[in-house]
């Protein structure tokens, strides 16, 4: 079930585009409200979790702060994809492979806590894959690569984060699982930031990630 909700969640994403079309501004508060159910799921199950299997809990936050440097890094490659933002142009004469493959080992490290955690993670990352696949299609589609090309990229994006789940190492749980939490606190935090234009308080937003954040609440 946990692979078929992951590879549905980009599949519906990009539906959507193909069919719907959604607007900038519904993607924004699809966004906003991903962004903050992750971080609400991050900071009320994750970190609490990750804390209370060990003792040494300096370990623990390096580990997140590597994963906050780590997901830095990939984001300089992938142009904002992970929090729904591709500031790049392409003629379509060359295959931006640096975001395929930064975007592909985001996904698969989405996919390793999955295996260790409760239903409340795996729904945050679906929901979160739902409006980045749609800026994802959106951007393909608009560019002159092939329609083969594209779904290919899409199919295989789809399979990373199953991979994950697959190849989860559970002698490391601890270290993979505050590595994660670092990512997640950068996305979802960008994610926050970003969905506000010139930082003018948003009505539509701030319901958005409030529902986001009662979510969590709620099915403490």
């Amino acid at each position: 079930m946990n692979y078929i909700l992951l590879i549905t969640a980009v599949l519906l994403g990009s539906l959507l585009v193909l069919f719907i079309k959604p607007s900038k501004q519904i993607v924004r508060l699809l966004l906003a409200f991903s962004g903050a159910y992750l971080l609400s799921v991050t900071i009320l199950h994750l970190l609490p979790d990750v804390y209370t299997v060990t003792s040494n809990s300096t370990i623990v936050g390096i580990y997140i702060l590597v994963g906050i440097i780590l997901q830095s890094v990939l984001e300089s490659f992938s142009k904002g994809a992970e929090h729904g933002h591709i500031h790049m142009h392409s003629d379509g004469k060359k295959f931006p492979t640096l975001l395929f493959v930064s975007l592909c080992l985001h996904a698969f490290s989405e996919g390793l806590p999955i295996h260790n955690a409760d239903e409340n993670l795996l729904l945050a990352i679906v929901v979160h894959k739902i409006p980045i696949a749609i800026v994802l299609t959106s951007f393909l589609l608009e560019t002159k690569y092939s329609k083969k090309i594209v779904f290919s990229f899409l199919f295989f994006f789809g399979l990373m984060s199953p991979l994950g789940v697959l190849l989860f190492f559970t002698t490391y749980a601890t270290e993979i699982t505050a590595l994660i939490i670092g990512v997640f606190l950068h996305i979802s935090t960008i994610i926050l930031f970003e969905s506000t234009e010139n930082h003018k308080f948003n009505l539509q937003k701030f319901i958005a990630i409030l529902l986001g954040v009662l979510l969590t609440v709620f099915t403490l």
